[in-house]
């Protein structure tokens, strides 16, 4: 799949280098707990990369969750922050989800503390639609603030 700047592709083995460096910068996993990276080796993860240049920007996550849902998610390189690709990426995908893929209703979730990550969701056309609380063994710091859904129905985004 393409955008106007970015090639993205299911994640695969030769993936595994660059997942690793994404997933140590300690800024990109601030609100994330770590997991290890064959979890993201999956129809489900798509690898970006930037059309001029070739680089690895990150992935996104475009995940099945049931009943028509699917799970809108992205981790970027802090050199590509604020450049746009979230919402080009995410953008793609719902596109091409709600137009090709039978998806009924796209749903994305954050620490209510990641503006960032929020903006990128709002940006995508998704919604604010609950502030929740989840008691963690380890909590990250802001996670007393909550995590936040966000969700996009089929019938929302035809009527936009």
């Amino acid at each position: 799949m393409e955008t106007e700047r970015l090639t993205l592709r299911p994640l695969d083995p030769s993936d595994v280098d660059e997942l690793n460096v994404l997933h140590a910068d300690p800024e990109v996993m601030r609100f994330l707990d770590p997991e290890p990276v064959e979890h993201f080796l999956t129809d489900s993860f798509y690898a970006a990369h930037e059309k001029e240049s070739g680089r690895f920007v990150g992935w996104f996550e475009f995940k099945p969750v049931g009943d028509g849902a699917v799970e809108l998610g992205y981790r970027l390189h802090r050199a590509f922050w604020g450049l746009g690709y979230a919402t080009e990426g995410g953008k793609a995908l719902i596109d091409r989800g709600f137009t090709t893929g039978g998806v009924q209703k796209v749903v994305a979730t954050t620490m209510f503390v990641n503006a960032g990550s929020r903006r990128v969701m709002e940006k995508c056309g998704l919604r604010h639609v609950r502030t929740f609380h989840v008691d963690w063994d380890e909590p990250l710091p802001g996670s007393e603030h909550g995590e936040v859904e966000y969700v996009l129905t089929r019938e929302e985004w035809q009527s936009a």
